[in-house]
């Protein structure tokens, strides 16, 4: 009986790497085990990433609403309290849309939120 490898699955789980690694500089493109090693790692920074953009997401909304809090007379805590305590429920995104996009619009939030707390 002749003696029976596992070539065409081998070669195609190899394949399978250097296509995933075609862009990548140098040997990375096309070594099969620095092929590997790259789509490994970059596998590991974009499921981490992916986490990482939300934080980062949230801390420019807050600083965008900082911003324009600030320029209404009032820190970007108190602001977020006083909505809390008028039980106006919009999130920190809409919130920073509004602060460049509609600045009458978020005046009258703060006014809203200045008058609840006083």
């Amino acid at each position: 009986m002749p003696r029976s490898t596992n070539s065409p699955a081998s070669r195609q789980r190899r394949k399978k790497f250097i296509k995933l690694a075609s862009g990548y500089r140098g040997s990375r493109h096309r070594l099969i085990k620095t092929a590997r090693q790259a789509v490994e790692h970059a596998g590991v920074y974009a499921y981490r990433d992916r986490k990482v953009r939300k934080r980062d997401f949230r801390k420019l909304w807050i600083a965008r609403i900082n911003a324009a809090t600030r320029a209404n007379g009032m820190p970007y805590s108190r602001f977020i309290l006083g909505l809390r305590k008028a039980n106006i429920d919009v999130n920190r995104k809409m919130l920073a849309e509004m602060a460049v996009s509609d600045e009458a619009g978020f005046t009258k939030l703060v006014e809203l939120a200045k008058a609840e707390l006083d």
